[in-house]
C-alpha cells in the first residue's frame, strides 16, 4: 500500500455516468489510479445530443471558475474549443446581460466567455480523458447497484464493486475483461485485497477501489446505499416547474450589431431567456419562464413568448432570423440537493458528484462549474492519500456546492408562488441584490464586482464591502425596473401545489 499523498497510480476506479461530471472526475482520477473505467448508458459517438443530458439542447453557460479549471486540468482545451469553431468573448463587451429588465454596464470584467454547444465541449473533454494512460470509455452500459463487504472489524462498510447490465452483446463483450480478471484492491480501508465478482443480482459485477457516481440528477445513489444497510442522505427540494424550449437560427451580421449574445434574467411578473452564437455561426435560442409558465413550440407562440421579455433583443433574432429546426422543449421541476456530507459513516470506495449530489437550477448556469469545481476537491483530496476518502471528500465538496445552492435557492424566493423557507437574512439578501442589480445597470464597479462574484471568481463578501455596500445603495435607487408587459403576468399564477418545498432536516 502506498503512503499517504503518494504519487504512485494504483488500483481502479470507475466512474459511472461520461457527461461533464464524470468526465472531470475521470480525469482527476487518472492521476491516482493504474485504471479508470468511466460507464455511460448512451451512445456516446461523436458529437451528439444524448438522452441522459436532455438539457443539452439548450443553453449552457461555463462561468469562468469552472473554465480556469478545466483548463488547469486539460491545458490548452480553451483554445482547442477555439479552433473547433467556438467563438469567444469578454463577458460584458460583446455579450449583453440583463438584470431585472436592466442591462448590466458594459465594462471590462476579466472574465472570458467561450461560446461553445454543451455536445461539443462533452465531446473534446471526454476525447482529451479518453487519451490518458489507464483510462477507457465504454457507452451502453447501466448501473444497477453496489457491492459491499465488511472493511474494518467493526463491520463498516466498503464498496468493493458494481452491478452493470450491457445493452447489447458487443457491448457486454467489450467490458468483459472489466468483470472476469477479478483485480485485487489495494485494501486501503482494511479488507482482505480480494473480491470476488459472484453473488450478485443480475448483470456482471466490475470490482473496484473506487466507484463514482456521476449519473446526475436521476441518480439511484440513495437507494443504492440502503440496499446495502447504509442510511440514505437527507434530501432537500425547492420546486419551481421550470419550463424552456430551444431552437437554432441562422445568424445573419446586423443581429445584436454583431455582438455574440443576450442573456435575460427571469424575475418575477418576466419570462427569461437569451441567445448565443454556437460553432457553425449560428443562434442557439433558449427561451424560458417559472411555475408553469412554459414558451410554446408553435412558431407564433414561441415569438410571442419572446416578445414579452422585458427587452426586444431575442424577439429581434426569432422573428428576422430564418430557423434551422424546431423548438425543443424541457422541463426542470425543481433543485434538489441530497447532504452526503451529513452521513454519519459514509462507505469507503464511494463517492456521489456533480448533479447527483446537487442538482442546480439552470437558469443560473451553474451545474458545470460546480462539477468543476469538486472534481477539483477530489483532486485536493486524492493527493493528502486514500484513507477516510469519502467524508473528506463531502467536507471539502460542500464548501464549493453551498454557495452555488444558496444563490440559486434565494434567487428562486423571489418568485411568491416558490414555497420555501423566506428567513428574514433571504429576505433582507434578496432586496440587496435587486438594488445590486439596478446599480449594475449604472456603475461599472458594481457590474463588475457582480458577474464576477455571478462567475464565482468572487466570493459573496464581494458584494458586502463598505465601499460597495455605499455603491449600491447610491446608484440602486436611481432607476426603476421595467413594468412587465400584458402576457407575462401568468409566471405569478401558478395554481396552489405546481411549487413545493420539501425538506427532511
Amino acid at each position: 500500500m502506498a503512503d499517504a499523498g503518494s504519487s504512485e497510480r494504483r488500483g481502479r476506479a470507475v466512474v459511472l455516468g461520461a457527461s461533464i461530471a464524470g468526465i472531470l472526475a475521470a480525469r482527476v482520477l487518472a492521476d491516482s489510479y493504474e485504471q479508470v473505467v468511466v460507464l455511460d448508458r448512451d451512445d456516446l459517438t461523436g458529437v451528439l445530443q444524448r438522452r441522459g443530458t436532455a438539457q443539452g439542447r439548450h443553453l449552457h453557460g461555463l462561468m469562468e471558475r469552472g473554465r480556469r479549471i478545466i483548463e488547469d486540468l486539460y491545458p490548452g482545451v480553451t483554445a482547442e474549443l477555439v479552433g473547433l469553431g467556438a467563438p469567444t468573448t469578454e463577458v460584458l463587451t460583446r455579450s449583453r446581460w440583463y438584470l431585472s429588465g436592466l442591462r448590466v454596464h458594459p465594462t471590462s470584467t476579466g472574465l472570458t466567455t467561450v461560446l461553445a454547444s454543451r455536445p461539443l465541449l462533452e465531446s473534446t473533454l471526454r476525447a482529451r480523458t479518453a487519451a490518458m494512460p489507464g483510462v477507457e470509455i465504454h457507452a451502453g452500459v447501466s448501473a444497477s447497484g453496489l457491492v459491499a463487504a465488511p472493511a474494518a472489524p467493526d463491520g463498516a462498510l466498503r464498496v468493493v464493486g458494481v452491478r452493470v447490465t450491457a445493452t447489447d452483446a458487443a457491448t457486454a463483450a467489450a467490458i468483459d475483461h472489466l468483470s472476469q480478471d477479478a483485480p485485487r484492491l489495494d485494501g486501503d480501508a482494511g479488507g482482505n485485497g480480494q473480491v470476488a465478482a459472484q453473488g450478485a443480482r443480475g448483470g456482471a459485477v466490475i470490482a473496484a477501489d473506487l466507484v463514482v457516481d456521476a449519473t446526475g440528477r436521476a441518480s439511484r445513489a440513495p437507494d443504492w446505499l440502503a440496499e446495502i444497510g447504509c442510511d440514505r442522505p437527507v434530501e432537500e427540494r425547492i420546486d419551481i416547474d421550470l419550463g424552456y424550449a430551444s431552437r437554432t437560427y441562422e445568424r445573419r451580421p446586423e443581429h445584436l450589431d454583431g455582438d455574440l449574445g443576450v442573456v435575460v434574467s427571469t424575475m418575477p411578473g418576466w419570462r427569461g431567456g437569451g441567445a448565443i452564437v454556437l460553432e457553425g455561426n449560428r443562434w442557439h435560442v433558449t427561451l424560458g419562464g417559472m411555475l408553469g409558465d412554459h414558451p410554446p413550440l408553435d412558431e407564433a407562440g414561441f415569438q410571442a413568448f419572446a416578445s414579452t421579455m422585458p427587452v426586444p433583443d431575442v424577439h429581434q433574432i426569432v422573428s428576422t432570423a430564418r430557423p434551422l429546426e424546431d423548438p425543443v422543449p424541457h422541463r426542470f421541476r425543481g433543485s434538489v440537493r441530497r447532504y452526503f456530507e451529513r452521513l454519519a459513516a459514509p462507505p469507503e470506495g464511494f463517492l456521489v458528484i456533480g448533479d447527483a449530489a446537487c442538482s442546480l437550477n439552470p437558469i443560473y448556469a451553474q451545474g458545470m462549474t460546480v462539477a468543476a469545481q469538486q472534481a477539483e476537491a477530489l483532486a485536493g483530496c486524492l493527493r493528502a492519500g486514500r484513507a477516510d476518502l469519502p467524508r473528506r471528500f463531502y467536507q471539502e465538496a460542500v464548501t464549493r456546492i453551498e454557495f452555488a445552492w444558496q444563490m440559486s435557492t434565494n434567487a428562486d424566493l423571489n418568485y411568491p408562488g416558490v414555497v420555501g423557507n423566506r428567513t428574514p437574512r433571504v429576505r433582507i439578501m434578496n432586496a440587496y441584490i435587486r438594488r445590486a442589480h439596478i446599480a449594475a445597470h449604472l456603475d461599472p464597479t458594481v457590474a463588475r464586482t457582480f458577474m464576477r462574484l455571478a462567475n464565482l471568481v468572487e466570493p459573496p463578501s464581494s458584494l458586502l464591502r463598505p465601499s460597495m455596500i455605499a455603491r449600491i445603495l447610491r446608484h440602486g435607487f436611481s432607476a426603476s425596473v421595467p413594468t412587465p408587459r400584458t402576457g407575462a403576468s401568468a409566471v405569478s399564477k401558478a395554481s396552489p401545489g405546481t411549487a413545493a418545498a420539501r425538506a427532511s432536516r
